[in-house]
């Protein structure tokens, strides 16, 4: 089984507007919403893969009871936690003239280690010796910045394999529990080394380092470059595919729902590298976050380059 935790999750407003421009009127042609933070957005793209996941997620208010009904309308089990406030809206203004995506996040509620302690606690309870937990996006106000090297530590524990998708201190942290998975891109990846990875084989350096400090995989995207898989046993770069962009936002989410869908079933790995490179490539073409369907994933499968180094 899959689960996913998201500790902030946001309702996720795609709006378009043609030619936006600061310190003016601007009108929206287009607007959908979706249930969105990287866990959930995970949890859907696997249910476009045809698998099936649990999400974990704290909610609150009638932004968090919109959300709730969302899923259950996707098909997607949740196991909502409730803290009081409003969960957060985030806005995306999408501007197809002038190519670019702008992204108004708002805060989200706050919680107290106590709440995610009993959260932590239930999923603890339920994950079995193999299950995959995906611990992913920003923390919530009040949160502890080792809040995912908590629930990495404890979740290991349990017997899951635990993948890791965050950012700063919050991913120096959960590195030092020693999850399963870690995909940062190259940037986030060379700020923590402090050094800027402008080429593959420093991307690959810089993986391998982490490898060598205990962890199991590193996956670096690297956006239009590709990404790059690198364990004890290997160095593999999985080449992009050149796809009309609807919204960047959610591509990352998408990889890594396709690397817990693969790990899952057992795939090998050409299979895997492809896989995510292709649910990546159809994610980025769709409007918003919602997830693409296997058959435009399956219609890129192909496409993917797969290289050793």
């Amino acid at each position: 089984m899959i689960y996913t935790v998201t500790l902030n999750p946001a309702l996720d407003k795609t709006a378009q507007v043609d030619g936006f421009t600061l310190d003016r009127v601007n009108r929206i042609s287009q607007l959908r919403s979706d249930p969105g933070g990287k866990g959930i957005n995970v949890s859907k793209v696997i249910r476009q893969l045809g698998g099936t996941s649990v999400a974990y997620a704290v909610l609150a208010g009638n932004t968090g009871n919109t959300i709730a009904a969302m899923l259950a309308d996707q098909g997607i089990e949740l196991r909502s936690f409730q803290v009081e406030g409003e969960t957060r809206t985030n806005l995306k203004v999408v501007d197809p003239t002038g190519d670019t995506h702008t992204d108004i996040n708002e805060p989200g509620p706050e919680v107290s280690d106590q709440m995610l302690d009993g959260m932590l606690a239930q999923l603890v309870d339920v994950v079995k010796p193999g299950d995959i937990t995906v611990l992913s996006g920003s923390l919530p106000r009040g949160a502890s910045p080792r809040t995912y090297a908590t629930w990495v530590s404890a979740l290991k524990e349990a017997g899951a394999k635990v993948f890791l998708d965050a950012d700063g201190d919050k991913l120096v942290a959960g590195i030092s529990a020693g999850p399963y998975l870690i995909k940062p891109n190259e940037i986030e990846l060379g700020f923590m080394l402090g050094r800027k990875l402008d080429t593959d084989d420093k991307v690959a350096e810089a993986a391998r380092e982490l490898v060598e400090k205990g962890l199991d995989n590193v996956v670096v995207s690297m956006g239009g470059a590709g990404a790059m898989f690198v364990s004890r046993d290997h160095v593999v770069k999985g080449g992009s595919v050149k796809v009309p962009v609807g919204s960047t936002v959610g591509a990352g989410d998408s990889v890594v729902a396709a690397l817990a869908y693969a790990e899952d079933l057992g795939m090998g790995l050409d299979d895997t590298v492809r896989l995510a490179m292709a649910t990546g490539a159809a994610n980025v073409m769709q409007s918003g976050t919602q997830a693409a369907p296997r058959d435009l994933v399956d219609s890129l499968v192909d496409k993917v380059s797969v290289t050793r180094l």
